[in-house]
């Protein structure tokens, strides 16, 4: 559920078919926050919005106990961006997966 620009999530341990594929992330890229039910893809487009549209600094807390998945939703997080940074760059969404995406998500 969103809290204002606050996501609070719960891991299901589980893989959740197409949540977090190509659709999703071209879905939450097209919406403003609070348009479509809450996703990390939402949130993270809120931060993009905001550091290019506005020029604002932007910081994303995720916090949890051990084995919520906050490292998989920093690797979701970063796919986001990666692929929003290079959207700008005119290369079509299925399309996004550079050495540097690579790097990051792999870091």
């Amino acid at each position: 559920t969103n809290i204002g620009s606050i996501l609070a999530s719960v891991n299901p341990y589980k893989p959740i078919p197409g949540l977090y594929g190509v659709d999703a992330l071209e879905l939450y890229r097209q919406h403003r926050l609070g348009e479509l039910p809450p996703h990390i893809f939402a949130t993270a487009n809120e931060c993009y919005c905001c550091l290019w549209k506005r020029h604002d600094s932007q910081c994303v807390l995720i916090s949890g106990e051990s084995g919520a998945g906050k490292t998989e939703s920093t690797k979701l997080l970063l796919k986001f961006l990666s692929a929003m940074s290079q959207t700008s760059l005119g290369a079509p969404v299925s399309e996004k997966s550079t050495h540097v995406e690579e790097a990051i998500l792999e870091s």
